[in-house]
Formats: structure tokens, C-alpha cells, sequence
């Protein structure tokens, strides 16, 4: 790689941008830039003038929390959000409900623990290699954790495990691929398992998923849509990554189709295997989103007077943001709005993070729940914050706080 000068300006680092030329094939060449927007510091300005529709508003509810990734919300209000990086569970509560959390406990320490869910008062959660279960006591902490499954397929690439509770009662866990875009040895990889909440009858569910972090099942018709990560190398608008409508059996294309049956050459075509065969078997997205973007949590928006009435139905898709497009991608919250039933546009929800054309971000948005009161949490696995997002009230001020969250 031939990398371009990284310049220092007043306190902030700019962005350092590299690019190279990978060959896909004999005929053709692909230039790959790899374009790291610099940190800074997520100050109560720089909040200020993070970008929402009109009547929403935006503030910290909890900082300093290092690598808050995935969260779940229990019925007293508390507010679990894993850390991959610690290696724990912070529980979370906002006691005086002004919409700022006063208190954090650690209630579960586990290395490298990522996806947790909530069902009948137990949790559930995921590291790299197991899913495990834990009682929640009534002073929130967790009980001894309860392994359901302990070989799930080595991280590598993509080590984060997201689960859920889907409506048929059965417990759902994506396992990412090993690699970019090769041919996997375990068959687990690139999928989504299923299990009984005991761990037992374990299953892949669909095939072809590079890393499907984000999922969830449409209220009402119970369809599954899940959001995935495309290809990376193979250009700044390719892939685009994708929302699929997730379903038993199918294959979404992984590691040789992509988007609309574009035949990716780098992986070799097993015995018996042709593009055509492949192209065939393919499950086309329903929607795609900027290519790179990274999308991690993907929440349904609950019909609920704490939101107006045209955002039921819709979801809400956090794009953590790209290290490998110019100009960068992501690093904001979409809404994919449904129509008759059906995906149908993705448009902007939250940004702003992203600052200086692209040089420099103060947020990486990853985990979405809704908390009791209605209102959004989405944390920041890079500056540490958890910010809450609630619809105003008829003459409440910018900065004012919402209804209780927590017990």
C-alpha cells in the first residue's frame, strides 16, 4: 500500500488514507481505500449538533462505560449492556428518572461475552464460542450462568455472536464467516443457528450470512429480516451491505453471490459447483445500504405514543461505520420504512458523527433497545457513551428529560 500523508490540525487527527490494487481476476483490478476517520471526543457540543427528525431530541444517558455493545432491557427498566472488551455485564438505572443513568454494577463477569436477550425474567448470552443462561435475581444481578452450548465455531474474522428469542419460543444465534470471502471448513459458519431454549435440537437455520449481527422479527407477521455485512476488497460502492427477509433454508449467497446475483470470483468453485448453479440458489436482499457502512443492531419500532404514529412498523439499522471506503460510510442510525408490509426506502434516522468531510467521527453507533419509557438507547462502542433519543413533548425544551428508565 502507498500511504498519503496523515496531517496533524489543532488537536484532531486527520483521517490517514491508504489505498491498493487487488486483482479479482485476470481481466480486472479493484482499488481498495482504507480510510480510518480519526477519534475525538464526544463533547456536549458536538451532541448538540447531532442531526434527528424534527421533534426528537438527544442527550447522554450514560459515559464512561469503555466498550458498551449490545443491550437488553428488563421489565423493572434496567438497562444490561455487554462488554466485549471488559469482559462483563453492566446493569444500568436510572433511579430519579431524569433520563441519566445515576448507578452501574457489574452483575456478570465473562470473557468476551457480546449478544445477550432477555426471556421470562432470564438471560441469555453469547461469546465466541458458547451461548449461556443466568436467572436474574431481584437485585438485578445475574445467577450462575448455565452453558447451553459450547462449541460454536471459532471467531476469527467475525467473533461476535448476536441471540434472540424469536416468537416460535426457540433461541437464534448468528455465527459470522471465518474469513472475508473464502470456502469454510465448518458448515456453522456464515449462518444462523437455532436451538430450544435448553440448548438442545441445534440447527443451521439459513446459510450465506458473512455477518448478520443484527436481527429481528416484524411485529405482526413475525417475518425474520436480518441485516448483513457484504464483501469487503471488492471496491468503495461494493458490496453494498444488505437487508435480507431471513428464511428457514435459505441461502443468501455468501461467499460467491452478492446483491442482485453479482458472482464474486476470488473463492474457488468447489467440485460439481457452477456460477450458474450458484446464482440460482441465491436469496436477493430486499434492500441494500451503503456499501461498508457496517450494520450491527437492527430494532422494529414498537407502536407506542412515545412515537408518531407513521413510525410503527418501521425499523431502525445502526451502520457503525466503515474503515475501507473513501469517503467513509455509516456512523449513524437509518430508518428502513415498510410499506404494506414491505421494505421499502432506507433513509437517514440519527448523524452527525461524522465530521470534517470525513476525517474525523465522535461516535460509532452499535447496540439499539427500547427502553420501558419508549425511548431509544444506542451505545457507542468506541467513545463509551449510551445516548437516549425520545420524542419531545409539547413545549418541552431541547435538553429536557423524558420519563423514568430503570427500576
Amino acid at each position: 500500500m502507498t500511504p498519503r500523508a496523515c496531517s496533524m490540525f489543532g488537536s484532531i487527527v486527520l483521517a490517514c488514507v491508504t489505498s491498493s490494487t487487488i486483482a479479482q481476476d485476470a481481466d480486472s483490478r479493484v482499488i481498495v481505500h482504507i480510510v480510518k476517520p480519526s477519534q475525538v471526543e464526544p463533547t456536549d457540543e458536538r451532541v448538540e449538533k447531532l442531526k434527528l427528525p424534527s421533534g426528537f431530541r438527544i442527550a447522554k444517558f450514560a459515559e464512561g462505560l469503555g466498550n458498551p455493545r449490545m443491550m437488553a432491557i428488563a421489565d423493572d427498566g434496567s438497562v444490561y449492556v455487554t462488554r466485549r472488551t471488559q469482559g462483563d455485564v453492566l446493569r444500568l438505572v436510572d433511579a430519579d428518572g431524569d433520563g441519566k443513568a445515576e448507578s452501574r454494577d457489574t452483575v456478570l463477569e465473562r470473557k468476551g461475552v457480546h449478544g445477550i436477550c432477555i426471556h421470562q425474567s432470564r438471560v441469555y448470552l453469547a461469546t465466541v464460542k458458547d451461548i449461556a443462561v443466568c436467572d436474574i435475581s431481584s437485585d438485578g444481578r445475574f445467577g450462575q450462568p448455565t452453558v447451553l452450548a459450547r462449541d460454536l465455531p471459532d471467531g476469527a474474522q467475525h467473533p461476535n455472536r448476536t441471540i434472540a428469542v424469536g416468537p416460535d419460543r426457540a433461541l437464534y444465534c448468528s455465527i459470522g464467516s471465518s474469513c472475508n470471502a473464502c470456502v469454510e471448513t465448518n458448515e456453522e459458519h456464515a449462518t444462523m443457528l437455532r436451538f430450544a431454549l435448553d440448548g438442545s435440537g441445534r440447527s443451521i437455520f439459513c446459510t450465506g450470512l458473512r455477518n448478520t449481527l443484527g436481527f429481528a422479527w416484524q411485529p405482526g407477521t413475525g417475518d425474520l429480516y436480518g441485516a448483513d455485512h457484504g464483501i469487503d476488497d471488492l471496491g468503495d460502492d461494493t458490496q453494498k451491505e444488505e437487508l435480507n427477509l431471513i428464511v428457514r433454508g435459505r441461502n443468501y449467497g455468501w461467499p460467491y453471490i452478492y446483491e442482485d446475483g453479482q458472482f464474486n470470483p476470488v473463492p474457488p468453485l468447489l467440485p460439481g459447483m457452477t456460477k450458474e448453479q450458484l446464482i440460482s440458489g441465491n436469496t436477493a436482499p430486499v434492500l441494500t445500504f451503503t456499501a461498508h457502512a457496517a450494520p450491527m443492531n437492527l430494532v422494529f419500532i414498537p407502536e407506542s405514543s412515545a412515537w408518531p404514529k407513521e413510525y410503527s412498523g418501521d425499523a431502525l439499522v445502526s451502520l457503525r461505520g466503515s474503515w475501507n471506503r473513501k469517503p467513509p460510510s455509516g456512523y449513524e442510525v437509518v430508518r428502513v420504512r415498510f410499506k404494506n408490509g414491505k421494505p421499502d426506502k432506507v433513509e437517514d434516522f440519527l448523524s452527525g458523527f461524522l465530521m470534517q468531510n470525513g476525517k474525523s467521527h465522535f461516535g460509532r453507533p452499535v447496540g439499539l433497545a427500547f427502553a420501558r419509557d419508549g425511548s431509544l438507547l444506542i451505545s457507542d462502542d468506541t467513545c463509551g457513551v449510551i445516548y437516549r433519543v425520545w420524542r419531545a413533548r409539547d413545549g418541552e425544551p431541547d435538553r429536557a428529560s423524558g420519563p423514568r428508565i430503570g427500576g
